[in-house]
């Protein structure tokens, strides 16, 4: 537990409640309470007995998991944020982290059971400069939001080069790797799409100004997330049907591709099938042998046939591998 005043990081870390209720005492202007590794024992007795909130909001943030939401209680509200963790493969991108907040007039507290490099980021700036915290609640909830979608995106833009990748690689060489890539990416853009497509609402309530906690002029800050989260979603839809435009393109290329094989092959069958036949036809006994031609029924013929035999067969699959036939 951490907790930050107008004045910095007032206490670094610690667990006791006393702290908190010193921090909340009258005259103090602005409280962050910052709940990131502590017990969940002492996270509920602090939510209820120093801020008295709702049993159900406690549960919502401690026990329940929610995809992002927003919830008005009067004096406070209750947002459920998500965040990306860093060091997740492009074509994985499958895990998100919660991030509850409770923001008052005076006060916000964050509850984050797993490390959030967004949470990090503005308490790093908050205590190189004390006067980002006596802008207000609404402003520290949109520097924590504002940094969320820097996350969201250096993610997207990571995304858009490895999609890049992709379409260029995809009419030289395609592969089989190369598909899972592609059906990895569409994957990890369908799981960003249902991480900021909430988060967007979210904002878009926060931007309209319709809580008691929200000022008019606090409105402006959201807005500005807002069109930040709009940005970041329009990227990926439209890197969503990239990445459809470019499975149709393999698709399309390996057909062609087998297209030329099935072409060749059948060229390679159809020169053979003449002389197919004149060997299958004068090889029958109903013919008698007139030509003096022993020496092409000796020893050394049989292994030059059997040499052919063997060697020809091998020739042509180490030919069709290094045409990537096979």
């Amino acid at each position: 537990m951490r907790i930050f005043t107008e004045k910095g990081l007032t206490v670094p870390k610690t667990s006791d409640p006393q702290a908190v209720q010193k921090a909340l005492a009258p005259g103090s202007q602005l409280l962050w309470l910052d709940l990131n590794d502590d017990d969940p024992a002492s996270t509920r007795k602090i939510m209820e007995e120093c801020f008295h909130f709702h049993p159900l909001a406690i549960d919502d943030a401690l026990v329940e998991t929610h995809i992002p939401k927003i919830d008005d209680w009067g004096e406070y509200l209750y947002l459920a944020l998500e965040g990306v963790p860093a060091g997740q493969p492009l074509d994985d991108i499958n895990k998100s982290l919660e991030l509850d907040i409770f923001m008052g007039k005076s006060y916000l507290v964050t509850y984050h059971p797993e490390p959030i490099s967004a949470i990090e980021i503005v308490q790093k700036n908050c205590q190189r400069d004390a006067r980002l915290l006596q802008r207000g609640v609404n402003y520290l909830l949109y520097q924590i939001m504002d940094e969320l979608a820097n996350e969201y995106m250096l993610l997207i833009d990571k995304l858009d080069e490895k999609v890049e990748d992709i379409e260029d690689q995809v009419m030289e060489k395609p592969s089989s790797d190369m598909l899972q890539d592609i059906f990895g990416i569409k994957r990890s853009l369908l799981n960003m799409r249902r991480i900021v497509s909430p988060q967007r609402e979210v904002l878009n309530k926060l931007s309209r100004g319709d809580f008691e906690v929200v000022g008019q002029k606090e409105r402006m800050y959201y807005r500005d997330v807002y069109d930040h989260m709009v940005r970041v979603q329009d990227i990926t839809e439209n890197l969503r049907d990239l990445v459809s435009g470019a499975l149709d393109t393999y698709l399309s290329v390996v057909n062609n591709r087998l297209n030329d094989i099935m072409k060749t092959l059948t060229i390679i069958t159809t020169l053979f099938m003449p002389l197919s036949f004149l060997t299958g036809f004068f090889g029958m006994n109903f013919f008698e042998p007139v030509g003096n031609l022993r020496a092409w029924t000796g020893t050394p013929a049989f292994y030059v046939v059997m040499a052919i035999m063997l060697g020809l067969p091998l020739g042509m699959y180490l030919w069709m591998r290094r045409r990537d036939w096979m």
